[in-house]
């Protein structure tokens, strides 16, 4: 299992007979085309060609196949460190949380210019600074009564497994290969630096907890049933997330999804979890 998908000795045969008959294709071409061929699209009927991209590398990295060049810059991180100076106001936001309501929290549309201040904002107050989303996501910026930006939110991808979630789930692992991508990740939330109000954090999860699933539907074609989140313990104690109705059900063990050596690589994280149905695990263990 790469990226979500089976890859046996006939996915492989495919993949190189495709780099074999036509040398010229650039990494967009050849997964378009393999999406194509086996029906790999999202349930809003678009080929899922940012996640066969993935899977390629995936299956080079291991060595099974070469892939062309890839043209431009593959590396996220360093193009996000050249996102251009943007004015922002950053005069201090006090006060209760009702003079700042109501809140304006509607997901971004692609190229839009709060696109660019979302990812400004990310990539300069966020201490983990901002990776460009891979397959389907959500960008939310979040704004008071007279349009001031508050916070940022990314919902993206779920971890392909965690033992914590899967049992709290109940899930097989078939069932989890069917029904993932009815989960989502708050892979980033940032409250900037210069507002300081109380209980923000937790009524702003819970705005997005009402309508975040018919966004996704909207941008996807299909719901979302669980939201989860990974706390840095040794940063944060996840106050906001659990007076939003969060559930702690355990947390990571220190494992980055790169680890090879099944050695401690990265800090250990709480994992909180939100269902947005009440019947969540009849759905996603159907």
């Amino acid at each position: 299992m790469v990226q979500g998908r089976r890859v046996g000795p006939e996915e492989l045969a495919l993949i190189q007979e495709c780099l074999q008959a036509h040398p010229s294709w650039n990494r967009t071409r050849l997964s378009q085309e393999l999406c194509g061929c086996w029906n790999w699209r999202n349930q809003a009927g678009r080929l899922k060609d940012m996640a066969c991209r993935t899977l390629l590398r995936k299956l080079q990295a291991r060595g099974w196949i070469v892939l062309p060049p890839p043209q431009g810059h593959a590396d996220n991180g360093r193009r996000n460190q050249n996102l251009g100076e943007l004015a922002h106001d950053q005069s201090p936001v006090q006060g209760d949380l009702q003079s700042l309501r109501p809140l304006r929290l509607e997901p971004l549309v692609a190229g839009s210019s709060e696109v660019a201040l979302f990812k400004f904002l990310l990539q300069r107050y966020h201490y983990l600074g901002l990776r460009n989303g891979v397959g389907q996501n959500l960008k939310y910026l979040v704004r008071d009564r007279t349009e001031r930006p508050l916070a940022c939110l990314l919902f993206g991808s779920a971890a392909w497994q965690t033992w914590p979630r899967d049992a709290w789930i109940g899930w097989a692992a078939e069932q989890r290969h069917t029904h993932l991508h009815l989960l989502t990740n708050n892979t980033r939330f940032l409250i900037l630096p210069w507002v300081r109000v109380a209980h923000l954090g937790s009524h702003v999860l819970g705005q997005l907890a009402t309508r975040l699933s018919a966004d996704w539907q909207h941008k996807y074609g299909h719901p979302i049933h669980l939201l989860e989140t990974f706390v840095e313990r040794d940063r944060f104690q996840g106050t906001c997330y659990r007076a939003a109705g969060w559930v702690r059900v355990g947390q990571t063990t220190g494992r980055s999804r790169n680890d090879r050596a099944c050695q401690l690589q990265v800090p250990t994280k709480a994992i909180y979890l939100q269902p947005l149905v009440a019947d969540f695990r009849q759905r996603l263990r159907s």
